[in-house]
C-alpha cells in the first residue's frame, strides 16, 4: 500500500492477527542495519475512519528516519493487517496496540498518534507506562468526553440499523466519490489541500476485505469513551497538537482534557486553519511541532513519573 523508498513493509503477529508495519530498513542515509537499529524508536499510529491506515503519517515519518528508528502499523482491521469479520471493542486496541509496543520495541518508546486511536494509547500508557517514553497526540478524544455520549448522536443510532450500515459503507465510504466527499467536507478544513493520491491510499483501504467491520464499529461508537475519566492517571510526559477547525472535536475539548492533567500533558499547540489530521493537511508544519517537542525539555525530564 506504501511505496516510499527506503521504507519497506513488515509484519509482527498479534493475539488478534497480523499487524503490517511499515520501516525504513533499506534507506540510503544508513551505513549499515545495527545504525538503524541503535537509534531511538518513534511510533506512529493512524487513527480511525473510512480507509485509515499508515498512510495518514506518510508524508511526516520520512522526515525523521535519519535520526529515529521508524514503525508504523496498520492497526488491526485496517490497511493490510488482519480484518476481522466481527464487530471491534475498545479492548481489541488496548490489547494490539499494547502487543505490537511489546513485540517491536526493546525499551520505552514515544508513540506518536492520532484522533481516536491518540485516547487510546493515553490508556495505554495508563496501564503499561514502561512502554512509553513520551507521547506526541493530535486531536485525541474519546468522541464521548465529559459525559457526551456519541452512540445517542442521530448517525450513529442510523449506522447501528442492519442492512442500512452495509448500505453506508458501500455507497458513503467504500467509494471514491465517499472518500473524497469525507475528506474535504470534514477531515480536512481546507478541501483544496486533499489531492488525488490521498483519496486513492484511504480508497484502497477502505476496500480491502472485511474492511467494513472496523469502519462501522468506529462509526456506530463502539469504540469510543469518556477521556475525561482517565486522563487524570497519566504520568508519561505528553504533548498535544489541535487542528483549530476539526468538525468532531474542536480545541475546547482538548484544553479542557490538558487542564485536568498539567504534570503530564506538558504542551498543548493549536494549528490553525487544520482540521483533524494536521498530519495530512499541513505535514510541514506538524514536522516542525513533532521536532520541536522532541528536542525540547518538555518532554525528557521526569518530573511527570
Amino acid at each position: 500500500m506504501l511505496n516510499i523508498p527506503g521504507f519497506s513493509q513488515h509484519s509482527t503477529v498479534t493475539s488478534l492477527g497480523k499487524i503490517v508495519y511499515y520501516t525504513a530498513d533499506d534507506a540510503p542515509w544508513f551505513d549499515n542495519q545495527t545504525e538503524e537499529k541503535s537509534r531511538p524508536t518513534l511510533v506512529f499510529l493512524h487513527g480511525f475512519g473510512g480507509g485509515s491506515s499508515a498512510y495518514e503519517w506518510s508524508k511526516v515519518y520520512p522526515a525523521f528516519a535519519s535520526e529515529y528508528r521508524i514503525l508504523a502499523p496498520d492497526l488491526i482491521g485496517w490497511g493490510l493487517s488482519t480484518h476481522l469479520e466481527r464487530n471491534y471493542r475498545i479492548e481489541d486496541y488496548l490489547t494490539t496496540i499494547t502487543e505490537f509496543l511489546e513485540k517491536t520495541c526493546e525499551s520505552p518508546v514515544t508513540v506518536i498518534a492520532s484522533s481516536l486511536t491518540a485516547a487510546l494509547t493515553i490508556r495505554v500508557a495508563i496501564s503499561r507506562p514502561d512502554l512509553c517514553k513520551s507521547l506526541i497526540l493530535t486531536t485525541p478524544a474519546g468522541l464521548s468526553d465529559f459525559g457526551e455520549n456519541y452512540t445517542r448522536s442521530f448517525f450513529a443510532q442510523l449506522v447501528s440499523t442492519p442492512i442500512i450500515d452495509r448500505f453506508f459503507y458501500d455507497f458513503g465510504v467504500a467509494n471514491e466519490l465517499g472518500i473524497r466527499n469525507f475528506l474535504e467536507q470534514r477531515q480536512f478544513a481546507n478541501p483544496k489541500r486533499v489531492y488525488p493520491e490521498i483519496v486513492s491510499a484511504y480508497l484502497e483501504s477502505a476496500t480491502q476485505p472485511n474492511a467494513e467491520y472496523s469502519a462501522l464499529s468506529f462509526v456506530r461508537g463502539d469504540l469510543c469513551f469518556d477521556l475525561s475519566e482517565y486522563i487524570e492517571q497519566l504520568t508519561v510526559p505528553t504533548a498535544i497538537i489541535w487542528g483549530k477547525k476539526s468538525q468532531f472535536t474542536g480545541p475546547d475539548i482538548g484544553q479542557r482534557l490538558a487542564q485536568m492533567n498539567p504534570t503530564a500533558i506538558r504542551a498543548f499547540q493549536v494549528i490553525e486553519e487544520v482540521g483533524l489530521t494536521p498530519q495530512l493537511e499541513l505535514p510541514e508544519v506538524t514536522i516542525g511541532l513533532i521536532r520541536k517537542f522532541l528536542t525540547s525539555e518538555l518532554l525528557t525530564s521526569n518530573s511527570a513519573q
